[in-house]
């Protein structure tokens, strides 16, 4: 519903009295195969090595010219057949950048001295920019506030055993006080350990920082100050984190959680609650956030009369300064850069298409950033967004209209981002979450409210105080609404089961999911169900008649005059085959003692000559 409102409100007050149109129900799956091929090979660029990478560059790039080449020639091709091929050549060159830009970094990972280093595990003294914020480790089970931090980074200088080297590799720091104040874009200087990464891992190597980040210049001369508006994001979080104080726990760590992606005051009982019951997607800032912001903003500016590209300018530029406020995380980058090929779409004039959004995304985002085609959180935020775009959209239309339009896209939205992400998080945990989608159907139209009166919030906090106070005591009593259903579901019994791990796991939540979306379509098409279910039976009954038909003209005996070298008469009786023999069929007259073979005279009737049965060979 709201994003027809914003869809109406785009098209500007001259088109919006044109009558709609009949939305297509079909899927446009044209970037699918590019999305896939180029998401495989940055995936491949992870585990293989250098070499294996180039021999596969070029296989691509052969294969692509190839089909190219059978396009140029091939005059009498089909249309439809020369879009494929021509796609599918695009798709293998994308796909090949994406292998290269991954060989970069499997390189460092493989060969040079800092993989010598990591292998090693030498101390290195290395200058470092910040890349993304800061992430708490803690422990299971273990409350207060953390004491070591994962933080990732990129190198400028390393100095290992008196030699500089000066390289850009990807590196992820664990170190303890100071590292949770760092600023993505920071220079710092830090000392510690190497040791290499885990197999399948982008980064190429890790640090364990033994001493706290210092400033420092890329050259070890001055300073190296973050970028201002990455200081003055982190400074907006800090003071909504101590503006949100006064509320009580669960709303106080949760609020700041949800708007601005601080989870630093969250308690450590409403995220296990949160994690059994599957709502960890809420404990932080998500696609769905950028999503609800988004439709906010251009609501806002078709609402002060801005033409059509003005506002899609302005609903951009506050997409890009929510995504600078919670920061680069990769369920943020995809919907925040899915979100601007759309409005740039609705901009221009041109109505696009969900998955093609989605594909885009994908491809703009892993060709830049080979690093998350592994990541989990990227996996998640796609398949989510993929089964709302995919599944969501036919189980709002299978059900029937005497249920409203918003009750139908409640319970779609979060089943169907549900069943495409369960095979996955069981990989990561290992359990079933009886009550997810109940705690999440209840939970949905928390967060809305929660997004939108919280981000209000966050520029007042500097400039009108006492106002961002009134809307983050708003936003709080909704998102104390949500701790509240986490917490009770998460104490309902049965709420967390145990489930398979590995291969096995991934499997059967596969056919669970496959069964509940079976289930979910019989339960809203009960009428469906039943003329099916009439169908198959009159298939059947169809089938055994014929059967039967088949049978009762197979046992049917036959007088057919033949020809046999063996029945100089002419008559060769062929009578019902049992067991591979041939046996007569005889009838018993009850006069004799012996049983004359068929057929069997025709009875008497009063007014009519009387037939003799004639003997075989009898005249």
């Amino acid at each position: 519903m709201l994003a027809g409102h914003v869809r109406k409100k785009l098209r500007g007050p001259e088109q919006e009295t044109a009558p709609a149109e009949k939305p297509r129900r079909r899927t446009d799956v044209r970037l699918g195969l590019p999305a896939l091929l180029v998401w495989g090979a940055a995936v491949a660029g992870t585990w293989l090595t250098p070499a294996v990478l180039a021999f596969l560059c070029s296989g691509l790039l052969v294969v692509a010219v190839l089909l190219l080449a059978r396009v140029a020639r091939g005059r009498k091709v089909r249309a439809g057949r020369r879009s494929f091929l021509t796609t599918t050549a695009v798709a293998l060159v994308l796909a090949a950048t994406a292998a290269a830009h991954s060989a970069v970094s499997s390189s460092q990972r493989h060969d040079g001295p800092l993989a010598e280093a990591a292998a090693s595990g030498k101390s290195v003294v290395a200058i470092l920019e910040i890349t993304g914020p800061a992430r708490a480790l803690t422990l299971p089970g273990r409350a207060g506030t953390p004491e070591r931090w994962s933080v990732d980074a990129r190198t400028e200088q390393v100095t290992v055993s008196g030699k500089v080297i000066r390289t850009r590799a990807e590196f992820v720091v664990m170190g303890g006080r100071g590292w949770d104040n760092v600023v993505p874009g920071q220079l710092v200087r830090t000392a510690g350990k190497l040791r290499p990464p885990e197999p399948g891992q982008q980064e190429t190597a890790i640090l364990a920082a033994s001493t706290a980040p210092g400033a420092a210049a890329a050259d070890g001369s001055g300073a190296g100050a973050a970028p201002a508006w990455e200081v003055v994001a982190k400074e907006l979080r800090e003071r909504y984190v101590a503006a949100a104080s006064f509320l009580p726990a669960d709303p106080r760590g949760l609020l700041p959680g949800m708007v601005t992606g601080d989870t630093s005051a969250l308690d450590e009982g409403l995220n296990a609650a949160m994690k059994t019951v599957g709502m960890t997607h809420l404990t932080a800032v998500s696609g769905a956030n950028c999503s609800l912001v988004l439709g906010a903003l251009l609501m806002a500016a078709r609402s002060l009369r801005l033409p059509r590209i003005p506002a899609a300018c302005l609903a951009l530029t506050g997409l890009g300064m929510f995504v600078v406020l919670v920061g680069p995380d990769a369920s943020i980058l995809r919907a925040a850069l899915m979100g601007s090929i759309a409005i740039a779409s609705l901009a221009g004039g041109r109505m696009g298409r969900g998955l093609s959004f989605l594909c885009l995304a994908v491809m703009g985002l892993v060709l830049i950033d080979p690093g998350l085609a592994t990541s989990f959180g990227f996996l998640l935020s796609v398949l989510a967004t993929l089964g709302i775009i995919v599944l969501g959209s036919r189980i709002m239309d299978w059900t029937p209209a005497i249920v409203p339009r918003w009750a139908a896209a409640a319970l779609a939205v979060p089943l169907s981002a549900q069943l495409l992400c369960g095979p996955v998080i069981v990989l990561l945990q290992p359990q079933f979450s009886t009550y997810s989608l109940l705690a999440n159907l209840v939970s949905a139209p928390l967060v809305a409210p929660v997004t939108l009166l919280g981000t209000a919030a966050v520029p007042l906090v500097a400039w009108v105080p006492w106002l961002a106070t009134a809307l983050i005591a708003v936003a709080g009593t909704f998102s104390a609404g949500v701790a509240g259903t986490a917490r009770t579901a998460a104490g309902l019994p049965g709420a967390s089961l145990p489930w398979p791990e590995g291969a096995v796991g991934l499997l059967t939540m596969l056919l669970l999911s496959a069964l509940t979306f079976a289930g979910v379509w019989a339960a809203v098409r009960p009428r469906q169900i039943l003329r099916l279910v009439l169908g198959l039976h009159a298939r059947t009954v169809s089938q055994l008649d014929a059967a039967d038909s088949r049978l009762r003209a197979w046992t049917k005996p036959s007088f057919r005059r033949l020809r046999s070298p063996r029945s100089p008469r002419g008559y060769h009786g062929r009578g019902l085959e049992a067991g591979g023999r041939r046996n007569r069929l005889r009838y018993c007259t009850g006069i004799s003692g012996r049983n004359p073979p068929w057929p069997q005279p025709q009875p008497h009737e009063p007014g009519q000559r009387r037939r003799r049965l004639l003997p075989p060979g009898g005249t």
